[in-house]
């Protein structure tokens, strides 16, 4: 193989809306700088996802400098929504977490939303990563925080591996579905120059200057049955992932990642194997 290299950097400033992808990224405690610091809830104060509203796929979030968003879907006019600044939080529940959040100030962002989905919900930001939500304490060292993600800072996935699964999908009885697009997985980097399943064995990897420990396998759920750019669903990657990738009791594609320490990281950088 050849040296492995960061192929591409994706930040979700909203989670489970499309993401970005900057040919650079700061790497902060809890994730990439701007990476889902913002995220939906239910009237239920329970967080919104593509699980449930597949439709989120197609909408588009932007990051302002001042750590806003620029929120764009189909049929709606583009709306600017600043950081809130009152401060007042209330309580959400974000898979087993309960996190206190501070929702976007006015009506306008929630309306927004709410009319998109055609349910009601309210935009919330994360005010303070570094003290609001510790990762899974099964799988992390003392003070460590994630943003809105689903459990860790980062999620990385490799080319490798991605191809790998293509193939299996083309044998099996879902062919027409592939190849999938790494979109599907929703990761923050993305690896080239790696053999297929290569990560399945790392525990602390660099990227450029900046040192990761590998956290977990990172197992897959519906999500990666949608299609990011139509909100389709299918059965592929699971039904593969389930005869090929089925390990500790989940469908497993990817590595979560927990930064060790900060700095910037840029398209082209060398991935190092660390341990």
């Amino acid at each position: 193989m050849g040296n492995p290299q960061l192929q591409s950097i994706h930040v979700h400033p909203v989670k489970a809306f499309r993401g970005l992808a900057p040919r650079q990224a700061v790497v902060e405690p809890w994730g990439l700088a701007g990476d889902r610091r913002w995220m939906l809830i239910d009237d239920g104060g329970k967080v919104v996802t593509q699980r449930e509203h597949p439709r989120l796929a197609l909408a588009a979030a932007e990051l302002v400098p001042d750590g806003g968003v620029r929120l764009s879907a189909p049929g709606m006019d583009p709306l600017a929504v600043p950081v809130p600044r009152s401060g007042g939080t209330v309580p959400v529940n974000v898979f087993r977490d309960k996190v206190e959040v501070v929702p976007a100030e006015g009506d306008a962002a929630h309306t927004w939303c709410s009319t998109y989905l055609g349910v009601g919900t309210r935009l919330v930001h994360m005010d303070d990563p570094a003290t609001c939500r510790p990762v899974d304490p099964e799988f992390a060292l003392p003070g460590e925080t994630v943003s809105f993600a689903d459990g860790y800072p980062l999620l990385l996935t490799t080319v490798a591996s991605l191809d790998a699964l293509n193939s299996l999908i083309a044998q099996g009885g879902h062919a027409q579905e592939g190849p999938l697009p790494m979109n599907r997985f929703r990761p923050n980097v993305v690896v080239v120059g790696t053999a297929a399943w290569a990560e399945d064995d790392w525990s602390r990897v660099a990227i450029g200057e900046v040192a990761f420990r590998v956290a977990k396998r990172c197992g897959r759920c519906v999500v990666t049955t949608t299609d990011q750019s139509t909100a389709e669903r299918g059965k592929e990657p699971l039904h593969t992932l389930g005869r090929h990738r089925r390990i500790g009791g989940k469908l497993v594609f990817g590595q979560n990642l927990v930064p060790e320490s900060g700095g910037r990281i840029r398209l082209g950088d060398p991935v190092t194997v660390l341990d």
